[in-house]
């Protein structure tokens, strides 16, 4: 009988360290640049659609680069758009894309830029790095120190490391 009960013990043990520790949920991390201690993150889909807002440096205008996941968990970069072509914005678009100036703002379209991860240093001053996700606005640095250098990228992240970060969508403030 304590043999049954203990191979009951171990089949339980092993049931609840796999819902722990195996990677059940994507999202869009953003952690720790060369750790994988999470910081934040949002739970994802394939094809679903991101804005990184910030305000330059130096033009003191918003800038929001665009995303969309792909299907194989990588990141890409599709449009951006900003008004100022001066120190430290683009002039022109790369082979393939496409310039535009509309409404005084300028844009860059059919970009094809893709990233397994990129890293972002989350503003200090006045960047006020913003993610934007289903239309609603997301500042990161409610969530994660300024000046933090972070890493973003599509992940799978089981129980524990969700307990480990602050889901984004759960803690707007």
């Amino acid at each position: 009988m304590k043999k049954k009960w203990f191979i009951l013990f171990i089949l339980l043990l092993a049931i609840s360290a796999s819902v722990l520790f195996i990677p059940i949920r994507k999202a869009l991390v953003f952690q720790y640049e060369n750790t994988n201690k999470i910081l934040a993150f949002i739970p994802i889909s394939d094809n679903q659609y991101f804005k990184i807002k910030f305000t330059h440096s130096i033009h003191l205008s918003d800038v929001f680069e665009s995303y969309v996941i792909t299907h194989d968990d990588q990141i890409k970069q599709y449009e951006l758009e900003y008004e100022d072509t001066a120190i430290g914005m683009p002039s022109d678009s790369s082979e393939g894309e496409k310039f535009i100036m509309k409404d005084g703002k300028y844009y860059i379209t059919n970009m094809n830029r893709i990233f397994q991860r990129f890293d972002l240093r989350i503003g200090q001053v006045r960047a006020n790095h913003t993610v934007i996700f289903d239309g609603e606005e997301y500042p990161l640095a409610n969530y994660i120190e300024p000046g933090t250098r972070v890493r973003i990228e599509v992940k799978k992240i089981n129980l524990l490391q969700e307990k480990e970060g602050v889901n984004i969508l759960e803690h707007k403030n």
